[in-house]
């Protein structure tokens, strides 16, 4: 087998070479990995790792650039540089300014020809750009595009001539949130939860030569329960004397997973389906291995073409295939939660916006699209949510490479509507607009393994027709899970039933036809002195002012994710998010990516037990959120032994639980309390000994800070506030302190500002098979 080769077989010119003085432009923030970016080091990799050839050409690096009002023609002069594919506001881009919606970014440089291409077809290929393009060839329109997100290809050999230099210009217009196109969170005044916008060419442009006949693409389905995977090969040009030939090949150690994009791939065939065109290939798998996050298992593809009367090898694709199945089943206990290969699995990530401080939209380099999928990995998650934003196919491809289970946004756009609010109206244009992109998206992204979920609709934004889509796309899909909408306004449709909870956690309730998920939680924020993109009003849902505060409120609430996982029968989590993105600092890492704000190794460690199978809890103390319980409670500052079992509290006031304001979001209120202060105290029965118990913890409610003692030893100790009853776990004195018959279980919580609220139980779980 020939070894896989980046064959720069043009050679590349432009007015502006690399051998020119170039940097890039002074942004406000930076990673480490934009020292390595240079006009002959822009994404030099090769872009389509599903589908390689041996023979292409990289187009990036420096262009010529100009902006221009939209009304106007092709510019006569240029105005600078740019480096391809860095969007024009991104400061590796070496510009670094903003386009208008009355304006229209211009692209120019030039290429040679090298002989070995004659008689073949010359592709040209853009990985996004965004949004409306419009290309050239030495002054002939090879086509147009609207899109910001999907790869698109031009077959321009007709626009050649027999000059050695060739000319290739781009014209780009971006109205951003000025028109009803996915956009995602790009806004033209940046602010809060919405970022700087990207215009233009944001991935790789480049060359290939093919054959009259050539292979145009292959759709990879596999299916488990059969032991088998279909593949359908379209090829252009084609007549009723093509045949096509489609091995799949397992690598030679088995413990290792074949690769499809970087070398051409070293195994052993295990099976070979030849035929003519016009129907799927199907290929057995025998003895399959599956692909999971903890074994991403990758079988490489090779698709061959034929003429059928003479020549043996038109052309030749290379790609590789990930065996998986992902579905919706009933547990053990007959709860509707998500299956990876037939077993239930607890999908749990953060939330990933796919931003860089210095590359918006692109990263700066493969290795740094790499990182953010390895740092996740190391941190203990197997899932990330992609949020309405498609990435250059590299990124998928590393999620596969190294397992990351991923649920895939469709960019959002046009106009929103509040939570329960319902839908929105589009226009015709605007509904086509959205149709055909997330059409593409599909198309586009089909053949991953990694991605296990289609997200149609966020929070409300953009979110029109919420039923027809979402069966459309499970139709055009069947493959993969689909969410209607993540969060906000819900519709009975789709495979899951999406909350969202800031800070949380919390969870709906699954039905018979659909699990239940978390599509975002938590937003603590803490912003880190020479690592933010202001010096000053960044921004976070709950933030703090050092890492080990951080890391408290998160294991806080990441405890009691386990509790909902038994009941109601949670089956994923989001956490938002993956970094810091521009004055958002709700980041586990900082915009830059230099520092982890919390330890991996324990994120790993306590991530590690929500994949375990749910424990069985059992009720020890009953809260009030279902039925009232009695507490005696007092308003006014009582002597310093209020705590202890033996306190004479018989002045004390006796009401129900909870105590607070009925607008406190998530309460239920059954005693008032407005004041400062509370002082609340509960004599409870248990039956065991200390010892007995598996692991006793609270179940509490608390806006905000609180203190909780059992039996006068000090329990527990939180402050801020959270949305909904959470695990917390108690102290090892509390707990050698319960004992059979009376127990004194006594809490003072203090609030300063907003909305209150008290209530608690205490539950103990145990472990399944234990």
């Amino acid at each position: 087998m020939k070894r896989f080769i980046c064959c720069l077989v043009l050679i590349l010119a432009s007015h502006a070479t690399a051998a020119e003085p170039w940097k890039p432009a002074e942004g406000p923030l930076a990673t480490h990995w934009a020292k390595d970016v240079s006009p002959d080091k822009a994404l030099p990799e090769y872009p389509r790792p599903q589908m390689v050839r041996e023979r292409w050409a990289n187009l990036n690096g420096l262009w010529q650039c100009a902006i221009r009002p939209k009304s106007d023609g092709r510019p006569k002069e240029f105005d600078g540089r740019i480096l391809v594919p860095y969007p024009v506001e991104s400061s590796l881009s070496g510009v670094m300014k903003r386009v208008e919606a009355d304006q229209r970014l211009w692209y120019r440089r030039t290429f040679t020809l090298d002989e070995a291409w004659t008689g073949k077809r010359l592709l040209l290929h853009f990985g996004a750009v965004d949004w409306e393009s419009t290309v050239w060839v030495n002054g002939k329109e090879v086509g147009r595009h609207q899109g910001g997100y999907d790869p698109f290809t031009f077959d321009v050999t007709d626009a050649l001539t027999p000059e050695l230099e060739q000319e290739l210009v781009v014209a780009v217009w971006d109205p951003t949130d000025a028109g009803p196109q996915p956009r995602g969170k790009q806004v033209n005044k940046p602010g809060g939860i919405f970022y700087t916008p990207t215009t233009g060419i944001w991935q790789t442009v480049w060359l290939e030569p093919v054959p009259k006949a050539y292979i145009k693409s292959i759709k990879i389905v596999p299916d488990v329960d059969q032991q088998l995977v279909k593949v359908d090969v379209e090829v252009a040009g084609a007549t009723n004397q093509h045949e096509a030939a489609v091995t799949l090949v397992a690598p030679r150690h088995r413990n290792e997973a074949a690769v499809g994009s970087d070398e051409i791939i070293d195994g052993e065939p295990t099976a070979v389906t030849h035929h003519k065109l016009g129907q799927p290939f199907v290929v057995p798998v025998r003895d399959q291995r599956l692909w999971s996050p903890e074994d991403p298992y990758l079988y490489g593809l090779r698709v061959h073409l034929f003429d059928g009367v003479g020549d043996p090898n038109l052309d030749e694709v290379i790609g590789y295939v990930g065996m998986r199945k992902v579905s919706l089943a009933r547990d053990e206990q007959g709860v509707t939660r998500i299956f990876l290969n037939g077993k239930p699995q607890f999908m749990f990530g953060p939330l990933d916006q796919g931003f860089w401080p210095d590359g918006l939209y692109t990263a700066p380099t493969d290795e740094a699209l790499r990182y953010d999928i390895e740092i996740t990995k190391q941190m203990g998650f197997n899932t990330c949510r992609k949020h309405v934003k498609v990435e250059p196919a590299r990124w998928y491809y590393w999620c596969d490479k190294l397992g990351l289970l991923v649920w895939q946004d469709m960019p959002s756009g046009d106009a929103s509507v509040a939570p329960g609010q319902g839908e929105i109206i589009r226009t015709d244009e605007s509904a086509a607009i959205y149709e055909r992109e997330l059409k593409a998206m599909l198309d586009a992204l089909h053949n991953s393994p990694a991605i296990v979920m289609w997200v149609v609709f966020n929070e409300g934004w953009g979110q029109f027709d919420t039923p027809r889509i979402t069966e459309w796309t499970k139709a055009y899909d069947p493959t993969r899970l689909v969410n209607c909408a993540s969060g906000w306004n819900d519709f009975p449709t789709g495979d899951v039933i999406d909350m969202h909870s800031y800070p949380g956690p919390g969870s709906p309730q699954p039905d018979s036809k659909r699990a239940a998920v978390l599509g975002e939680y938590g937003g603590l924020g803490l912003p880190l002195e020479g690592h933010t993109w202001l010096g000053k009003n960044n921004w976070g849902y709950r933030s703090f002012t050092d890492r080990e505060g951080l890391a408290s409120a998160y294991f806080e609430i990441a405890s009691a994710l386990r509790p909902l996982v038994a009941d109601p029968g949670l089956s994923a989590a989001v956490y938002t998010q993956t970094t810091d993105v521009e004055t958002e600092v709700n980041g586990l890492l900082t915009y830059d990516r230099a520092v982890v704000k919390i330890d991996p190794k324990k994120l790993a460690e306590a991530h590690g037990k929500l994949y375990l199978p749910p424990p069985i809890y059992s009720v020890l103390v009953a809260t009030s959120e279902k039925d009232p319980q009695e507490w005696k409670f007092t308003l006014e500052s009582p002597d310093e032994r209020w705590m202890a079992p033996d306190f004479d509290d018989s002045a004390w006031q006796r009401g129900p639980g909870g105590f607070g304001t009925k607008e406190t979001p998530g309460t239920v209120v059954r005693t008032e309390w407005s004041t400062p202060d509370i002082w609340i105290r509960r004599v409870v029965e248990l039956t065991k000994l200390a010892g007995e118990f598996n692991d006793p913890h609270l179940t509490m409610h608390h806006d905000e800070d609180a203190e909780i003692f059992i039996n006068g030893e000090l329990a527990a100790k939180v402050t801020g506030y959270t949305t909904r009853y959470v695990a917390t776990p108690i102290s090892a004195a509390a707990r050698a302190a319960l004992r059979p018959g009376r127990n004194v279980i006594a809490v003072h919580c203090k609030q300063t500002g907003g909305g209150q609220y008290i209530d608690l139980g205490l539950v103990d779980s145990k472990e399944q098979g234990q």
